[in-house]
């Protein structure tokens, strides 16, 4: 059995997924603000599977992308984490940070917070020697957090999951090492 990693920031926790989360969650993948840089919204269905996947990830290795809530408030708000994609992409293998929060939780700095943490957990706790972050290359409120998280441009690649043609499928990644 592994040790599950939760942790706090200055006003979140990161931590496994509760059974409460599941409807905030699919609400915020219904949510056509949230994921205007994705192909489309999620299902219920979709949502809840994402949400299974994620908390196996953290089961079977203690890490992965953890529901975000609000301290003050316990209240979810979205997720945050490290997955390694099963995806066979042009920098595979890799370790990426990925994150998605509710719309009303914008502009807060929530994300970075959380992305911080993250990047922290990742180099210390994990040892791992780098971390990746990609996102459409018109996202660039994503594209701001991974700035503000240190993280350098390296080039762009086009999604092998996003069909040609589509104006998502050119994506930019981005790329911090441990010093």
């Amino acid at each position: 059995m592994v040790d599950i990693i939760e942790f706090n920031t200055k006003r979140l926790r990161l931590r496994q997924w509760k059974g409460t989360d599941y409807k905030p969650f699919a609400a915020l993948n219904a949510d056509q603000r949230v994921m205007e840089f994705f192909p489309s919204t999620l299902t219920r269905i979709e949502s809840d599977l994402t949400a299974d996947r994620c908390a196996e990830f953290i089961h079977e290795k203690g890490w992965g992308p953890w529901a975000v809530e609000v301290q003050s408030n316990g209240r979810f708000i979205g997720f945050a984490g490290l997955h390694t994609p099963s995806l066979e992409l042009p920098f595979s293998p890799c370790v990426e940070i990925l994150w998605r929060l509710a719309f009303e939780h914008w502009g807060k700095g929530f994300a970075t917070e959380a992305a911080k943490a993250v990047v922290e957990v990742g180099f210390q706790s994990l040892e791992l020697a780098e971390i990746v972050s990609f996102t459409a290359v018109g996202n660039l409120r994503s594209r701001a957090v991974m700035e503000r998280l240190g993280m350098q441009a390296s080039g762009t690649f086009e999604h092998p999951a996003i069909p040609e043609g589509h104006p998502l499928r050119l994506h930019c990644l981005y790329r911090i090492r441990r010093h």
